[in-house]
């Protein structure tokens, strides 16, 4: 992967077993292997931190990747505290491929501290980079929207069950427990986007008071030019403010934007490896 300048802020390379992310205002650019990312984070009213969360990591050989964004009920130090708790999941399964078990491992943990006092939606998606598939594990979370760049459309990207099952499936966390998590599998191709959110977005309001919506949301971003990702999601907020009429967000407004390069894994150096090796056994710090 590169290091190059976009939109005047350079691409972070994340290093193996690294986790980057947090509940802070933020606006950045990272990369792994096989994805660029850029992340803005704005919490409500201006403050310096809020309820939505954000995390990125990657496994100790380079080839898993892992994006997340929570919205958690509260703002201020609750939601910090949630932070570190999804901070501290995330090196326990930083190397697990299956998604499912951490989810019900973050259901538990907010059962367990919270007592129903709060909950939040959580949408966490897996690259593995050796087969450009993209897993998604959904938690009551607004679902994220692919752009397809050989069909040159969006789509909404969700598991559809082909009949009802009787168990209760894809609750927010915090809610009931236990509850089954499902996962999902999309093959990327090259230069395919997609775009992860809060519910601030499809929440925004006019001054009608109608919401965006699911296909106000579809209809913004398909006025927006995909062969520029960079400029994507500063694009899609300055859109969302247009339709709010310049007004306030009511929330947190989180935005995020997956660009597929279809980049291989690098190969490590037994130098890298050494480190791997001892981020994985608690001598190094994740």
């Amino acid at each position: 992967m590169h290091e190059e300048a976009v939109a005047d802020k350079p691409l972070h390379r994340l290093e193996c077993m690294e986790i980057w992310g947090g509940n802070e205002a933020i606006d950045d650019a990272i990369a792994v292997s096989g994805l660029d990312a850029w992340v803005i984070s704005q919490p409500h009213a201006g403050d310096p931190s809020g309820g939505d969360i954000h995390f990125v990591s990657t496994c100790g050989s380079g080839r898993i990747a892992r994006f997340m964004i929570a919205d958690v009920a509260g703002h201020g130090k609750s939601a910090s505290e949630v932070a570190d708790k999804l901070r501290r999941l995330m090196r326990k399964h930083i190397n697990r491929l299956n998604q499912t078990r951490f989810v019900r491992d973050l259901n538990r943990e907010f059962l367990w501290a919270y007592q129903s006092e709060t909950f939040a939606t959580a949408l966490l998606t897996s690259y593995f980079a050796s087969t450009d598939h993209l897993i998604i594990c959904n938690a009551g979370h607004p679902v994220p929207l692919w752009y397809r760049s050989q069909l040159g459309t969006w789509y909404r990207l969700e598991h559809t069950m082909a009949d009802r099952v009787k168990r209760i499936f894809n609750l927010p966390l915090g809610i009931i427990e236990p509850t089954s998590y499902y996962q999902f599998a999309v093959r990327l191709e090259r230069n395919d986007l997609v775009l992860i959110y809060s519910d601030a977005v499809i929440e925004a309001r006019n001054g009608e008071g109608r919401p965006l919506g699911d296909d106000g949301l579809l209809e913004v971003v398909g006025r927006i030019d995909p062969a520029r990702p960079e400029r994507f999601c500063p694009e899609l907020l300055d859109a969302l403010s247009t339709y709010r009429n310049h007004g306030p967000a009511e929330d947190d407004v989180t935005v995020a934007l997956l660009h597929h390069n279809a980049g291989n894994p690098p190969r490590q150096s037994i130098r890298e490896m050494v480190r791997v090796m001892g981020k994985m056994f608690g001598l190094v710090k994740v």
